[in-house]
């Protein structure tokens, strides 16, 4: 790992350690300390997904002319200022828009950090670089939540205000951490296809393969990342009776199972296809899906429904876990020369409209048509493995496969590829 892939990881960590501090308690912060009511605290969230889905349209075409470098600095500059404001706020009008700032700025750091990362790895190491990226996110999401829950136990403004305070002193301390990081002028991907006459989301839309990685992974963020902290979370109040403090206990082992998983499934993702991982990842998920369904059906006890809702999260972070190496490389090596901050952005928008809509259909769902919702989920994970085996067929041998690339070997001057497992 090079010097300016570890300040790269460094940087992650910091932001996710920042977010850490904030994220769990917005809700709490708005609604009962700032005392603005539960209809603010909502819109602030919603304004964090507006603000998003307004700036990543034009972020990926600022990242490929300027560069992912000015482009970060930039978002973690405004996500520094909507921080410390949002800490300060104590009017609606100033909540929301400091929760516009901020949720711009956090919305254009995901594909910056993805482009410098492809900036700085190649296709042997991409899969390992972007699993450490989603390794120290988890952690330093975790870590800072804990510290963050410290902090804030007594529900004093000022608690909240250090808080915030913190965030943007991660935020800063990044800047003046990436100020001085070399890049190459543009990200390239070997083995990519010129860029065709086409420009920005028409000549995405032009590639059948990233269209289809598009729509799958629109189901991955909408089953998965967007029931979380809604519908399931709903689900498991409303049906399997579990605690708030449990739904706590469900978040932490789904963080736990991803930073004890990552690097012992990151041996087995790196060797195999990368469309029959997800697939793999489709099946997992709906076995956890089944689980939760088990443990609303309240046949066996409290305990076994706590126990099986527990293990639905744990479950849900091994998915993470094998996805986290193999989507957003892929990703990278679909881009056309010139196209990769494009190409991010594109997947960081579907993202980003899959956890806007993932809650408005999966919360009202998780907290009244309890069985139908755990159906639904489970049709939408099984439907996640097929749409990965479609994508199989749109890659090539080596987009689909990359360690085929490293295990070529030269006889006779001509390239013959070794097998590897599949």
């Amino acid at each position: 790992m090079g010097a300016a892939m570890r300040r790269i990881h460094v940087g992650n960590a910091l932001s996710a350690f920042g977010l850490g501090f904030t994220v769990p308690f917005l809700y709490v912060y708005v609604a009962q300390v700032r005392e603005l009511g539960a209809t603010t605290a909502g819109l602030v969230l919603a304004v964090f997904a507006v603000a998003a889905l307004l700036v990543l349209p034009f972020t990926g075409r600022a990242l490929d002319r300027r560069g992912p470098l000015p482009v970060l600095i930039v978002a973690l500059a405004t996500a520094a200022v909507g921080a410390m404001s949002l800490g300060l706020a104590s009017s609606t009008e100033l909540v929301l828009a400091s929760a516009a700032a901020l949720g711009a700025g956090q919305a254009v750091m995901a594909p910056a950090l993805a482009t410098m990362i492809v900036a700085c790895s190649t296709p042997e190491n991409r899969t390992r670089a972007f699993a450490t990226q989603f390794f120290l996110q988890n952690l330093g999401l975790g870590v800072g939540g804990l510290i963050g829950g410290q902090i804030v136990k007594h529900e004093r403004p000022g608690d909240f205000t250090l808080l915030f305070a913190i965030e943007a002193a991660m935020f800063v301390l990044l800047i003046g951490l990436m100020a001085t990081l070399r890049l190459p002028q543009s990200p390239r991907i070997e083995g990519s296809l010129p860029t065709s006459g086409g420009s920005g989301f028409k000549a995405l839309l032009g590639n059948p393969a990233m269209v289809q990685l598009c729509v799958l992974g629109f189901v991955i963020f909408f089953a998965c990342y967007g029931q979380f902290e809604s519908g399931l979370s709903a689900y498991g109040v409303e049906a399997a009776g579990i605690s708030p403090s449990t739904l706590g206990i469900a978040l932490a082992a789904n963080t736990g199972a991803i930073v004890v998983a990552q690097f012992a499934v990151l041996r087995f993702v790196e060797r195999r296809r990368r469309s029959r991982v997800i697939a793999s990842v489709g099946i997992i998920w709906a076995v956890a899906w089944a689980v939760a369904g088990f443990a609303g059906l309240g046949s066996s006890g409290q305990a076994m429904a706590t126990a099986a809702f527990i293990s639905t999260y744990a479950l849900f972070g091994i998915g993470e876990a094998m996805l986290s190496p193999t989507v957003a490389p892929l990703v990278a090596d679909l881009a056309p020369d010139g196209m990769v901050g494009r190409y991010n952005s594109a997947f960081a928008l579907v993202k980003q409209l899959a956890l806007a809509v993932g809650p408005a259909v999966g919360g009202p769902m998780g907290a009244s048509l309890h069985g139908p919702y755990i159906v639904t989920f489970v049709l939408f994970s099984l439907g996640m493995t097929v749409l990965a085996l479609r994508l199989g067929r749109r890659l090539t041998p080596v987009q689909d496969q990359p360690s085929l690339a490293a295990s070529r070997i030269v006889t006779g001057g001509t390239p013959e590829s070794v097998p590897v497992p599949a």
